[in-house]
């Protein structure tokens, strides 16, 4: 989430390239536009002769422009320095819209989403370049990652529309969790749910717990599509992508299913149609507790106090991260690996291995459950206390981190935590779901005078943010929690999957919007007829 100038030190170089290219450019053209006799009499027109390099001082490029050599065909000007004054006044541009496009969309590039939708509207030519702009695809990047097929998305995504148009309508969505929702049951478990996970993409979610079964649901049917065999053991952790479903236990192993081709739903869970799909990973010798993909490894955390990284094409063991106590959650990141072992967080060099940073006693307690936004820049923890702290680690420096804001949403522990931005949703033991804004933890950060690095354990526990919502209509205990676009997803104690569908949110929130300006109209118009009838009567 980036909401600073991208490359400062780069962007000025291009900046600064730029406006010496355009100024020699202007600056050529006017002396080859100039007349061959005011030319030829150049030596009588020096009272008229200014130093160039005290004029592009004043904008800041004179280390740039005290170089240029400007010339007139094949001769030269015999000093550098020495231009006519019409000439050099007339290369410096009386706006912005007077300089390149190129430019400007540099100019631009130091912008957040804010900042360049304003700008749009200054003119037509910025309204093209914003509109346009490549910055929106970072900040959508940024945000959510980037879209699945359109046809996988099922959000109305489309190919032929702007970057800029699926943030704008992205950002727009994300209002619906302050909407109005509709709660959905999902029975089939047999016992408590342990794990949920959420594939929007494939409009899929997988459900596993204590009844030692994984199963698959169709999202917008909220239908069971399959279930696989006893597995043996309580099912603690799910993690899938389009490619790949691996599920862990409690006897210490990982459970895999490759996606099969020809099958509408991805997976063969019961393995009826390949048997090649299904596999095994014997390791961990503790429960697997933790799970998570990306395009190239497996994530996995035990309670053997190892974190294992595995290649997926190969299945084989890459590199064993050892902690001190049981692992609870990770999270990777690009070439880093966040994991909380006890009370204790690390984020580690996937590559090498090598422990980059540590945070001491984040919790009171055990830390159970961790999130990241896309980027990998902000880190969020909530544990056994009940409280949920918001660290950033973009820019680490030895064992020092930056702490954003901490809340106590809860009066029990914290046993989930799921990021979709900008909302951040937490599942806990009393029964309750929370979902916080980021960005307004963002800007309370940001309107500080400057940001407060925190040493390891100096955690500040006396800054509490409300949450913006609670979810309620539970009585046990929350293990899990994951969030889409538009729904989120649970699982507990009861062994009952609930999702609370926010889809119509926004055309609920529309149409009570036209019902209520529909009665003020009703109302001003009867008061107006009201008025008339009283005017009359005084009349007679």
């Amino acid at each position: 989430m980036a909401f600073e100038c991208q490359g400062g030190s780069h962007v000025s170089e291009i900046l600064s390239a730029f406006v010496v290219d355009s100024l020699g450019e202007r600056i050529d053209s006017e002396v080859q536009i100039s007349d061959p006799a005011e030319n030829c009499g150049v030596e009588h027109l020096e009272s008229k002769v200014f130093d160039l390099e005290t004029t592009v001082e004043e904008t800041g490029k004179s280390e740039h422009a005290s170089e240029l050599k400007f010339k007139k065909g094949n001769s030269s000007l015999h000093d550098r320095k020495e231009v006519l004054s019409h000439g050099v006044v007339s290369c410096f541009p009386q706006s912005l819209t007077d300089l390149p496009p190129a430019l400007v969309s540099e100019i631009l590039n130091c912008l957040d989403p804010k900042e360049l939708g304003i700008v749009s509207c200054v003119s037509t030519l910025f309204q093209r370049l914003a509109s346009e702009h490549y910055a929106w695809k970072e900040f959508y990047r940024e945000r959510w990652g980037l879209p699945g097929a359109p046809a996988l998305l099922g959000s109305g995504c489309s190919n032929e529309k702007s970057w800029k148009e699926l943030f704008v309508e992205r950002n727009f969505r994300s209002r619906t969790f302050m909407g109005r929702y509709n709660i959905e049951y999902l029975y089939g478990h047999t016992e408590a749910v342990r794990t949920v996970f959420l594939l929007a993409s494939a409009k899929l979610l997988f459900t596993a717990g204590y009844d030692s079964t994984v199963r698959m649901w169709d999202l917008e049917e909220g239908l069971s599509i399959s279930s696989s065999r006893p597995l043996g053991c309580t099912m603690r952790a799910v993690a899938a992508d389009t490619k790949l479903l691996v599920a862990g236990g409690t006897d210490g192993f990982i459970q895999c299913w490759r996606a099969v081709e020809g099958i509408p739903h991805l997976f063969d869970l019961r393995g009826h149609q390949s048997q090649d799909s299904e596999s095994r990973l014997w390791e961990h010798v503790g429960a697997v507790t933790s799970l998570a993909l990306d395009l190239s490894k497996i994530y996995s955390g035990s309670w053997d106090m190892t974190v294992r990284i595995w290649d997926r094409t190969s299945l084989k063991c890459l590199r064993v991260l050892r902690h001190s106590d049981w692992i609870w959650g990770l999270v990777p990141h690009d070439t880093t690996v966040a994991t909380s072992s006890g009370s204790d967080v690390y984020v580690w060099d996937i590559n090498s291995g090598t422990l980059m940073t540590v945070i001491q006693n984040a919790h009171s307690g055990n830390a159970y459950s961790l999130a990241r936004s896309h980027t990998g820049d902000f880190l969020f923890t909530g544990g056994e206390d009940g409280a949920i702290h918001m660290f950033e680690i973009s820019h680490l420096i030895d064992r020092d981190f930056s702490h954003v804001a901490s809340w106590i949403p809860h009066s029990g522990p914290v046993y989930a935590l799921a990021f979709e931005f900008p909302w951040l949703v937490s599942a806990s033991a009393d029964g309750q779901l929370a979902l916080v804004d980021v960005r307004k933890l963002l800007r309370t950060k940001k309107s500080t005078s400057a940001k407060k690095i925190l040493k390891t354990g100096s955690v500040d526990r006396t800054k509490v943010e409300p949450p913006q919502r609670m979810l309620h209509w539970f009585s046990s205990d929350l293990f899990s929690v994951d969030i889409g676009a538009d729904r989120i997803v649970c699982g507990g104690e009861e062994g009952v999957v609930r999702i609370w569908n926010f889809s119509q949110a926004l055309e609920i929130e529309r149409r009570a919007r036209a019902l209520r300006g529909i009665r003020l109209e009703n109302r001003m118009r009867r008061r107006r007829l009201q008025i008339e009838m009283n005017s009359k009567v005084w009349s007679d």
